[in-house]
C-alpha cells in the first residue's frame, strides 16, 4: 500500500472511529434479525394543533384501544402520502403517529438488542414502551438506537414513531411553511419533486452480543493482476477478543484470511469489480467475513460484508475505474412510484434495473438524496456505477446552522455507502444557488468535510449555474452540469442546442480542468402524444431534443474532457401541484409504470452503440443490423 493510500486509509477508519457504525442488519450465528414491517396504526394531528400527539402523550397511548384518537391501517415500508383517499393527508404538514406492537424473545435477555429505521422521512422521534429511545432529523438515512433496557423480553412491547415532513430554511432540504387565508398550513419548497413523507423503508430488530462488531471499512488497490483489501474493524465491548477476518469468493471458497483488526488482505489474481458492460464478468463481489473469537474460543460475534475490489482515479481528463477510462451512460432517477410513493418497492427495483440493463446503461445518480440499500446492494451486484448525491437540493440561504446539517447529512451518506464499489463519486449537492457570493465559502467547507472523510473517490455539485456565474466549481473534482437548451431555455429552438450545449460544458472545462459530466438534459413528453411537425411535448420532439444533445456530447467526446452523460429522467415521477406539470414531471424515457415511449427505444440504439464502441461490449440480437449499419454510414460519412 503506498504512503498516499495509507494516509487515505486511515482517515476513512476514523469515520467508522468517531461515528457509531451503520452497518446494514444481517443475521449470522451470533445475530438475530426480525422485521417490524407490515401495518402498523396511524394517526395525524391537524394544522391548528400539530403538537397534540406530544401534549397528550400518545406514546402513552395504545392506539388499538384508544376512542381519543382517530387510528387507521398504514403500511410499512411506504409513504402515506398516496394511500388514502383525502387530499388532508395527501398535503399534510406537521406530525404524524405511527404504532405498533412487537415481541422480544426471552432468549435475548443479556443480548443487545437495536431498533433500527432504513429511512424515515424526514425527522422522527422513537419511543419503546412510553421510553424515549431515539432521534433523527435527515430522510432517506439510517439511524439505530441501543433499547435493551427498556424492552420486556417474553412479553409484548409497543414501539410509538412521530415522523414530521416539515422542511424549513435549515433543513436538508430546505423549505417555507406559511398559513393560507383559509387557516391550512401549506408546505412549499422549490425542489420538483414531491415532498413524500412516513416511514418509507424497512424497521428491524437485531441483536449483537455485548461485545460486537460495530463497524467495517474498506479501502482497495490493485497492482497488475492482483488486488489489496485494506480493512480496518470497530469492536465494541470488551478488548479480549481476537478476530479472523476471512475473504470467500463467489464459489464460497476462502481465498485468504488474517488475524488482526486493521490489515491488508492479498488476494493474488484477483477477480476486479467492473461497470455493466466493461467486462464480460461485472459487478464481481467477494465476501469478507469477520469473526470475533473469546480467549476459549468461543464464536462471540460473525458479520459479512460483500465487497468488490476495484480503483478509482481521476485527472482533468478523465475518469477511470481500474486505471480504464470510463464514460457515464445513465440517468437521473427518483425513488418514485404510485400509491407506495417514495415507499421500498421490490419489484419495482427490480423491473428498473431490468430495464437498465436493457437499455444499455452504466450509472445512475441518486437524486436528489440516498437511495434504499437494497437499490445500492443490486446496483453493487450488476456493476451499475453511482453518482451518490446527499439530500441537499436548490440549496440557498448559507447559514451556519445550514451547513451544520449539510456536513451532517454528509457524514451519515458516507459512513452508509463508503465500502460500496459502484459509488464512484459523492454529489453535495444538486443546482444550488451558488450564483452568491456567500456560497464560496459554504461549499469549500462542505468539499473538504467530504474529502477529510472520504478522499478515495472524487467529489462534486451538481449544477444548473453558468459556469461563469458559479462560486463552486473550483473545489470540485468532476463537473456536473444540468442543461436545458430547447426546453427551459430557448424553448423549442432546436437548431440551437449544439451549439449552446457545447459552450456550457466547454466552459465548465476551461475554467477549472477538470472532466464534464452532463447530468441532466431532456424534455417533458406526454406518453402518446404525437405532432408532425415535431412540437413540444410530443414523442417526436422528444426523440429529435435528444438526438441534438447527442451531437453535441459526441463532438465533446472527441475533445477529451467530457466523459458522461445522463438524461433526466428514467421515469415520469410525481411533483407537488403546478400549472406547468400535468400530474407530475414528464421527462422520464419510461412512463412513470415503468413503459417505455418512443425515445426509450432510440436511447436504447446509443447506449448500446456507445457500448460496443467503447468497451467492445456485445450488442443484444435485435440491434445488431441497426448498430452495424448506423457505424457503417458515420464511416462513410
Amino acid at each position: 500500500m503506498s504512503k498516499e493510500m495509507l494516509i487515505v486509509f486511515v482517515a476513512i477508519s476514523l469515520l467508522g472511529g468517531t461515528e457509531c457504525g451503520i452497518l446494514y442488519p444481517r443475521a449470522s450465528e451470533s445475530r438475530e434479525l426480525v422485521t417490524l414491517d407490515g401495518l402498523w396504526s396511524f394517526a395525524s394531528t391537524n394544522d391548528t394543533n400539530p403538537f397534540q400527539g406530544h401534549v397528550e402523550k400518545w406514546y402513552d397511548i395504545d392506539f388499538r384501544a384508544t376512542d381519543d384518537v382517530e387510528i387507521r391501517a398504514m403500511p410499512v415500508p411506504a409513504s402515506y402520502n398516496d394511500v388514502g383517499t383525502d387530499s388532508d393527508l395527501r398535503d399534510h404538514v406537521g406530525p404524524v403517529w405511527y404504532q405498533r406492537k412487537f415481541y422480544v424473545p426471552a432468549s435475548w435477555d443479556g443480548l443487545k438488542v437495536w431498533i433500527r429505521f432504513s429511512s424515515v422521512c424526514r425527522a422522527a422521534e422513537v419511543w419503546v414502551n412510553g421510553e424515549p429511545a431515539t432521534t433523527h432529523d435527515i430522510g432517506h438515512l439510517p439511524f439505530q438506537a441501543d433499547i435493551s433496557s427498556i424492552v420486556v423480553y417474553g412479553g409484548e412491547n409497543t414501539i410509538t414513531v412521530a415522523v414530521d415532513n416539515t422542511l424549513l430554511e435549515a433543513t436538508i432540504p430546505q423549505g417555507i411553511v406559511t398559513t393560507l387565508e383559509s387557516g391550512r398550513v401549506k408546505q412549499t419548497y422549490t425542489f420538483d419533486f414531491f415532498n413524500y413523507a412516513g416511514i418509507d423503508r424497512p424497521v428491524v430488530l437485531y441483536t449483537t452480543p455485548q461485545t460486537y462488531i460495530d463497524d467495517v471499512t474498506v479501502i482497495t488497490d490493485i497492482d497488475g493482476t492482483n488486488g489489496f483489501v485494506n480493512y480496518s474493524v470497530v469492536v465494541e465491548g470488551s478488548d479480549t477478543v481476537t478476530a479472523r477476518v476471512s475473504l470467500f469468493d463467489k464459489t464460497g471458497t476462502e481465498v485468504v484470511s488474517d488475524t488482526v483488526l486493521q490489515g491488508t488482505l492479498f488476494v493474488q489474481n484477483a477477480n476486479l469489480w467492473w461497470p455493466y458492460l466493461m467486462d464480460p464478468n461485472p459487478g464481481y463481489l467477494y465476501t469478507l467475513q469477520i469473526q470475533l473469537i473469546d480467549p476459549s474460543g468461543t464464536l462471540i460475534d460473525k458479520y459479512s460484508l460483500p465487497i468488490g475490489i476495484r480503483t478509482i482515479t481521476w485527472d482533468s481528463k478523465s475518469v477511470k475505474i481500474n486505471d480504464k477510462p470510463i464514460y457515464l451512460r445513465g440517468f437521473g432517477r427518483h425513488e418514485d412510484s404510485d400509491i407506495k410513493g417514495k415507499g421500498l418497492d421490490l419489484p419495482l427495483i427490480i423491473r428498473d434495473h431490468n430495464l437498465i440493463k436493457w437499455i444499455g446503461a452504466n450509472s445512475y445518480r441518486t437524486s436528489h438524496y440516498p437511495y434504499a440499500e437494497e437499490i445500492m446492494d443490486l446496483a453493487d451486484e450488476l456493476g451499475i456505477m453511482i453518482i451518490d448525491e446527499s439530500p441537499s437540493v436548490n440549496t440557498e440561504n448559507f447559514t451556519s446552522e445550514l451547513l451544520e446539517n449539510h456536513k451532517k447529512s454528509l457524514t451519515e451518506l458516507i459512513q452508509r455507502d463508503k465500502n460500496r464499489p459502484g459509488v464512484i463519486m459523492w454529489s453535495a449537492s444538486n443546482e444550488p444557488q451558488t450564483e452568491y457570493e456567500e456560497s464560496e465559502d459554504y461549499y469549500r467547507q462542505i468539499v473538504d468535510h467530504i474529502k477529510s472523510l472520504d478522499a478515495t473517490r472524487p467529489v462534486t455539485v451538481v449544477n444548473a449555474q453558468a459556469p461563469d456565474d458559479d462560486h463552486s466549481g473550483q473545489f470540485l473534482d468532476v463537473a456536473c452540469c444540468n442543461v436545458y437548451h430547447g426546453w427551459y431555455e430557448e424553448p423549442g429552438d432546436l437548431d440551437v442546442v449544439v451549439t449552446e450545449v457545447v459552450k456550457v460544458a466547454r466552459r465548465w472545462n476551461e475554467l477549472h480542468d477538470i472532466p464534464v459530466i452532463m447530468t441532466e438534459y431532456g424534455a417533458d413528453t406526454l406518453e402518446g402524444f404525437h405532432y408532425l411537425p415535431s412540437y413540444m411535448w410530443s414523442e417526436e420532439f422528444q426523440n429529435n431534443l435528444l438526438s441534438k444533445y447527442w451531437q453535441a456530447f459526441d463532438q465533446m467526446r472527441q475533445e477529451g474532457f467530457f466523459v458522461g452523460e445522463m438524461i433526466w429522467n428514467f421515469a415520469d415521477f410525481r411533483t407537488d401541484q403546478s400549472f406547468i406539470r400535468l400530474g407530475g414531471n414528464k421527462k422520464g424515457i419510461f412512463t412513470r409504470n415503468r413503459q417505455p415511449k418512443a425515445s426509450a427505444h432510440l436511447l436504447r440504439k446509443r447506449y448500446w452503440a456507445l457500448a460496443q464502441d467503447l468497451d467492445n461490449a456485445e450488442v443484444p440480437d435485435d440491434l445488431e443490423d441497426y448498430i452495424y449499419e448506423s457505424t457503417t454510414l458515420r464511416d462513410e460519412l
